[in-house]
């Protein structure tokens, strides 16, 4: 946001329309100031800050103050590849850490549990190598006790269907990263498009697969190249 008075300002719209929780971007020079206004604001929403690996353990006096904040977590706030030091920062804080952009594998999943790296884990489907891993990677959070919430990564219809589905195991508990078409994309490449039902909720479609299909037309118009491949 180009200010703190126009984030507030979409804040408290998000909130009146019926969201039930709000992600907000923090990095160096939108940060602990930022977020003092925010809570101060909204004094009973629900918060969590994304700092998609802008920080190192040097920053630990202001990764502190945030516990002050009621957070219900901090996400990626260290490097995608400090599993350890996220470990390390976790037993300073009362606030979860969610990893992310640490989480591309069930074993990366399983070694950020082992040693106590998080408290949540944000599941990209298209980040960890599609559903199967997912699922595996539920699993082995399920059983330790480690809850999830559903990312997005700017997919189309067809790929966020596929987010919607696994966001409805048991596991997950926390609002997912799932958007309107209209949020991102002028025009879908699946159908159909991404739609609100109500005020932070999505249908679940009411037939067999995924619930959407690619858009021949869109696809059509979008290539530049193609290749058929035929069965000799």
């Amino acid at each position: 946001m180009e200010s703190v008075e126009l984030l507030i300002d979409t804040i408290g719209e998000a909130l009146a329309d019926g969201f039930k929780r709000v992600k907000l971007k923090y990095r160096p020079g939108w940060d602990l100031t930022m977020i003092e206004a925010v809570r101060s604001a909204f004094p009973e929403g629900v918060f969590h800050i994304d700092c998609n690996g802008a920080y190192t353990l040097e920053d630990l006096p202001m990764l502190r103050e945030l516990d002050r904040f009621r957070l219900a977590m901090i996400e990626q706030p260290l490097m995608y590849d400090d599993l350890i030091d996220h470990a390390t920062l976790q037993k300073q804080l009362r606030t979860p850490l969610c990893l992310d952009e640490s989480i591309t594998s069930p074993d990366r999943a399983r070694k950020a549990i082992a040693i106590n790296a998080c408290g949540w884990i944000n599941l990209k489907p298209g980040r960890v190598g599609g559903l199967t891993q997912a699922l595996e990677i539920h699993d082995l959070c399920a059983a330790a006790n480690v809850p999830c919430w559903v990312g997005g990564m700017l997919e189309s219809s067809i790929g966020a269907h596929h987010c919607l589905a696994l966001a409805t195991l048991p596991n997950f508990h926390y609002p997912a990263d799932i958007f309107p078409t209209e949020r991102f994309y002028h025009e879908d490449l699946g159908q159909p498009a991404m739609a609100l039902c109500a005020p932070s909720l999505m249908a679940l479609p009411d037939r067999p697969g995924c619930g959407a299909e690619p858009r021949k037309d869109q696809l059509a118009h979008a290539t530049l190249e193609q290749t058929e491949l035929r069965h000799r």
